[in-house]
């Protein structure tokens, strides 16, 4: 695959279908269902089909198949609207929903009974479960499946006006009960849901199923290009059936591509919203979770998630693909973009005691060491600092660049500094330096005073309180979802760390969900809703690595 232009198997199957004449242009369409929220493997799709119809002329639909009242919510529609417009991309037209086509799904379904090819089925779901045989029998037919035209129309008239309670009466396909494909063997194309629907109300008690809704839709909607996950492949010989059985105004073709996988990820709606409801995370939005909601607030750029789906490609091969590289593809994106500074996660006092008692020299640096157009930020300097606690030792392990009693070290651009003095608690615990600088080395070292290590500071006076939040895995197991497994075992213990860190003053400048490296310590990011006002809160993008699994010294 072309990772810069995005080229695969099916957009090449697309172009070709346009060069002769297939037809003038694609129409594609992305039709979540608003039971959930989007996470990153519906990135792909949307990645895919928003991108084949901007690419080529086209048009791309935005549609939610609403068939299933009893678990959707318009939480979810808003929620999903969101997240394609952060991604960067607009839909053709209004937004659509399949519940727009309900009375025209109903025709069809009429028209299906008419010619014979549906019926009224009064097996419970056990039943229907019993009655579709194995992958080695052969279903058996049910008693409504000899029912004549006119009992079912009857029937299915009476379903409509809510005569009959919930699971008395099914509408299904007369195909073959015999078919290899379990898919095939009559399935279900109407159910009774007295249940009020987020876009319809209640006029309606009866509810098309998901595979008879998604063909006729784009049918409707005359699109051209059905572009869905593996899982529907054995779903497409219905879409077809349907298609070629109904007097549809189109005649629109599905496609299939592996679906993205990620390790140390789980993808099913239904565990995330477990995840939600047991409070295991905070949210929907909880920037540990896969949800794009998620991702988002964790400080993730929508344009690192655009290059990492180009980057993975589109293949009919199903394949696990490492988190890492999509850490990858964060971090080469946030290095060119996200402005520099420094910041202090575990401060510890810093007296400088050869620095005048209220004197503040201010330093100027570079936003980003690469891009000097983002122009330069002021860095206050003081006569009592804060550094890290991480960055002092008084019993150094080999290999040691930091700080040691009587050692120097170089402020980061400012002076080099050196401990004179260490105190103490009564518990032994370092609590404060009393250190010097060299007047002399402001800016590159003069000969003859070069140190090895280099370590970040603010000034005590000026710094920016900030509540820092450090995100790693939700889970530990590279494979969550495995079969057996409870993946609320793997659930990492560790996977949120909170400290109450200090901020060079520069960062006060900060907009909600803009960037920034810290340096040495990752990428972090402004909350984008806990940022300005009272409480200022970062959370960690990532940490600071050159290649996949290998850390930055």
């Amino acid at each position: 695959m072309d990772v810069e232009s995005g080229k695969d198997f099916l957009r090449q199957l697309v172009k070709d279908d346009v060069e002769k004449g297939v037809c003038a242009f694609p129409v594609t369409r992305f039709p979540p269902e608003p039971n959930g929220y989007l996470h990153i493997g519906h990135a792909k799709s949307v990645c895919l089909n928003f991108g084949i119809a901007e690419e080529m002329g086209g048009r791309c639909h935005m549609r939610f198949d609403d068939t299933n009242p009893a678990k959707e919510d318009q939480e979810y529609v808003d929620s999903i609207l969101e997240d394609v417009r952060w991604l960067g991309f607009s839909w053709t037209g209004s937004v659509r929903y399949a519940s727009d086509y309900f009375e025209s799904l109903y025709q069809y379904a009429e028209e299906l009974i008419q010619k014979g090819l549906a019926y009224i089925c009064d097996l419970n779901a056990e039943e229907m479960r019993i009655f579709r045989g194995s992958l080695t029998q052969p279903g058996r037919d049910s008693s409504g499946r000899s029912r004549s035209v006119d009992e079912n129309i009857s029937l299915f008239r009476r379903m409509r006006c809510g005569e009959f309670a919930e699971g008395t009466y099914t509408l299904r396909a007369r195909i073959d009960m015999a078919s290899p494909n379990m898919n095939m063997r009559d399935p279900v194309l109407y159910r009774i849901r007295h249940a009020e629907h987020h876009q319809t109300g209640k006029r309606w008690c009866i509810y098309p199923s998901y595979d008879f809704t998604h063909p006729l839709s784009d049918a409707l909607e005359g699109i051209t290009h059905s572009i869905c996950t593996l899982e529907f492949e054995d779903h497409r010989p219905l879409y077809d059936w349907l298609i070629g059985n109904l007097s549809t105004p189109a005649n629109p073709h599905q496609y299939e591509f592996a679906r993205l996988n990620l390790t140390c990820t789980l993808t099913s709606k239904r565990k995330l919203k477990q995840l939600v409801e047991q409070k295991v995370v905070e949210g929907w939005d909880d920037p540990r979770m896969p949800t794009l909601a998620g991702i988002r607030r964790r400080g993730v750029p929508p344009g690192a998630i655009r290059n990492f789906c180009k980057m993975i490609g589109v293949t009919r091969s199903d394949s696990v693909v490492d988190m890492a590289a999509f850490d990858y593809c964060v971090r080469q994106y946030l290095e060119q973009e996200a402005p520099r500074a420094l910041a202090v996660l575990h401060p510890l006092k810093v007296v400088l005691t050869n620095w005048p008692e209220n004197e503040t020299q201010q330093l100027q640096v570079l936003r980003h060491p690469q891009r000097p157009e983002l122009g330069e930020r002021s860095m206050p300097f003081s006569k009592v600092l804060y550094i890290d606690q991480g960055d002092i030792s008084e019993q150094p392990p080999k290999g040691w660049k930091r700080l040691i009693p009587g050692g120097e070290v170089r402020l980061r651009h400012a002076y080099v500094m050196r401990c004179d003095s260490v105190v103490h608690d009564t518990d032994g615990k370092i609590v404060e330096l009393q250190c010097s600088v060299d007047l002399a080395t402001l800016g590159a070292n003069p000969e003859g005073r070069k140190v090895k290590g280099v370590i970040q500071w603010v000034s005590a006076a000026h710094a920016i309180p900030a509540e820092v939040r450090l995100y790693d895995r939700l889970f530990s197991a590279e494979n969550p979802e495995a079969e057996g497994q409870d993946f609320l075992q793997a659930i990492n213990p560790d996977s949120l760390q909170i400290v109450q860190a200090l901020l060079e003053p520069a960062l006060a400048d900060l907009e909600p969900e803009q960037s920034v490296q810290f340096e040495r310590e990752g990428y972090f990011v402004a909350d984008r809703y806990e940022w300005k006002g009272a409480r200022r809160l970062m959370n960690r993008v990532l940490g600071l690595r050159d290649s996949w699994g290998k850390e930055k010294s």
